[in-house]
């Protein structure tokens, strides 16, 4: 969830009270054309709290951010709402974790926050879910990472059907601290929501 690029929130802004049509979310490969919006969700401080990275502050960093997130990931989408970018969602492999770890991917996801709290997120996530172990014959577990204080995205995780594993205490050292992440995962044979 929170991973080197990815991670995700709760909801606020003017947009709360307003539904959005799930129909109307898609998910594609992101490009330097998407610049603008990604410089507004990257540079949000309320996204970038859940994450690995601070919020960016100059175009170079957002240009650095489209450059690189694709290429660091097993698979990746822009998640869009009329084909403009408003958040972004990728599997990373635990490969690099070590070499018993191949059969393993790490979701991870961002959502603007003018479109948290609507079922976006959830919504993306059993899309992906759907489609990583088609896509990828050879996964047996996809996990997701979570600080513990991001409840909002403890909830996207368990209504797309993932197990609550554990929290795994002082894990990571993120942004000058010591975070306790909570660990979830699906299994290839888990009956999706």
């Amino acid at each position: 969830m929170e991973g080197d690029a990815i991670c995700a929130g709760a909801a606020t802004t003017n947009m709360r009270n307003e539904s959005i049509d799930l129909t109307q979310i898609s998910l594609r490969p992101i490009s330097l054309d998407d610049l603008d919006d990604v410089m507004v969700l990257t540079s949000d401080e309320n996204v970038a709290r859940y994450c690995r990275w601070e919020p960016h502050s100059s175009k170079e960093e957002g240009i650095n951010f489209i450059k690189d997130i694709a290429s660091k990931s097993l698979w990746f989408g822009a998640i869009c709402l009329n084909d403009r970018v408003i958040g972004c969602i990728d599997l990373s492999s635990c490969e690099e974790q070590g070499k018993n770890r191949y059969k393993s991917a790490e979701l991870g996801y961002v959502l603007g926050t003018r479109y948290w709290g609507k079922g976006i997120a959830t919504h993306v996530v059993k899309q992906v879910l759907k489609a990583a172990f088609t896509e990828f014959p050879h996964l047996e577990r996809l996990q997701a990472l979570v600080f513990l204080e991001n409840v909002a995205s403890q909830r996207v995780l368990h209504k797309a059907g993932f197990q609550r594993e554990g929290v795994l205490r002082k894990y990571e050292f993120i942004k000058g601290k010591s975070r306790d992440m909570v660990c979830y995962s699906f299994l290839n044979d888990d009956s999706p929501c």
